[in-house]
């Protein structure tokens, strides 16, 4: 699987689980893809969450994408950086409405979206469990 592949899999698969590392202790939890192309991979959170503390404190992250029956792993290594862009804040807003009634409250400034930069998947597969890892730089 190449790296076009690899994007639209995931894009395709929006679900990930997202590891942060917080005093040394590894957090896992399950996120959504915002976008996934040439530009980057992208998700969002809030400034109020833990996730959001984690990331400044150690901006090394991993994505794990799976769909449970299709026998195929994706894992995304890379540096999470803060994208403190307004127009995609309005975007992803437009996108995702479950966020407009937090955003006519607290305004978008809590919205925080991140870019997974530096970024390097591996293919998991049933057929190449025990072979050496191969890395594509995404």
């Amino acid at each position: 699987m190449g790296r076009e592949e690899i994007i639209e899999f995931i894009s395709k698969n929006p679900l990930f689980c997202l590891a942060t590392v917080e005093a040394g202790k590894p957090h896992v939890r399950t996120m959504m893809l915002y976008r996934a192309d040439e530009r980057g991979i992208l998700f969002h959170t809030g400034k109020n969450k833990d996730l959001y503390r984690q990331i400044l404190a150690c901006p090394d992250v991993e994505l794990c994408f799976h769909i449970p029956g299709i026998g195929v792993q994706i894992r995304i290594a890379g540096t999470a950086e803060p994208l403190d862009d307004l127009d995609l804040k309005k975007e992803i807003v437009a996108e995702r409405e479950f966020l407009r009634p937090w955003i006519d409250s607290e305004g978008y400034d809590p919205l925080i979206p991140f870019r997974v930069r530096d970024a390097v998947a591996t293919v998991w597969t049933m057929d190449n469990n025990f072979a050496p890892k191969t890395f594509i730089n995404i």
